[in-house]
């Protein structure tokens, strides 16, 4: 199982964590991860663009002239996209454009995400962040730059919807906040560098380990007394 060193402040190390190999160490699977960024990139495109085509004009019920005798060329209707307030071609109309996943392969686009963050060195877990009970920007801009210097973009992940954590983190420039597990693979891809609570690893093992970590539990073997039957 994959281990990693548990960051405090200024940078340095403390004690290790063993994290779940079924969400941390999953196999590359780079186009589950493109199935599912394209997925929720699809999903937010509202599909309200709309034109008026041929057939949504009001004009062009008459021919515009005679069919023959005027060496021009034949026309049905002026509705026709090459005349002047005709219709457009190949008009959009208001359409559906949500692209539903299954939830194994999104969960397994999440997998495949943290497990090649954490293979190229950019995941880092910490404790927590040392807000103290009070709303500081400045506090945790300070400590994201001693835990990950020199990072143009940063995700943090928490264990839990705290107004001091988030307010103290969303007004910092390049820097994201997610509460566990409620995240996409989209938002790991594009996060930058990943850096994870503790009790967020922990939720995030609880969803996607599923039971592929759970303990085996050996079989159990009754006793059964001389008189008695299994009947």
């Amino acid at each position: 199982m994959p281990t990693v060193a548990i960051t405090t402040r200024g940078g340095g190390q403390a004690s290790e964590i063993v994290l779940s190999e079924r969400v941390f160490g999953a196999k590359a699977n780079i186009p589950l991860i493109h199935q599912a960024v394209k997925a929720e990139l699809e999903n937010r495109r509202q599909g309200t663009k709309n034109s008026l085509g041929r057939s949504d004009m009001d004009s062009g019920g008459a021919k515009p002239y005679k069919q023959k005798g005027t060496g021009r060329a034949r026309q049905g209707s002026k509705a026709a996209p090459h005349f002047r307030h005709g219709g457009k071609a190949l008009s959009f109309h208001p359409r559906d454009l949500g692209h539903g996943l299954p939830k194994k392969m999104r969960r397994g686009a999440i997998r495949a995400a943290l497990s090649a963050k954490l293979a190229a060195s950019e995941l880092i877990i910490v404790d927590d962040l040392p807000m103290d009970g009070a709303i500081s920007t400045k506090t945790a801009a300070t400590f994201l730059n001693e835990v990950a210097a020199n990072a143009k973009k940063r995700m943090v992940v928490v264990e839990s919807h705290g107004d001091v954590v988030i307010k103290s983190v969303r007004n910092i420039a390049g820097v994201t906040v997610r509460v566990a597990p409620e995240f996409s693979a989209r938002d790991v891809v594009d996060g930058g560098i990943v850096i994870l609570t503790r009790g967020a690893v922990a939720k995030i093992e609880a969803v996607l380990g599923d039971k592929a970590d759970a303990p085996v539990v050996p079989a159990t073997t009754i006793e059964v007394s001389e008189g008695e039957t299994n009947a």
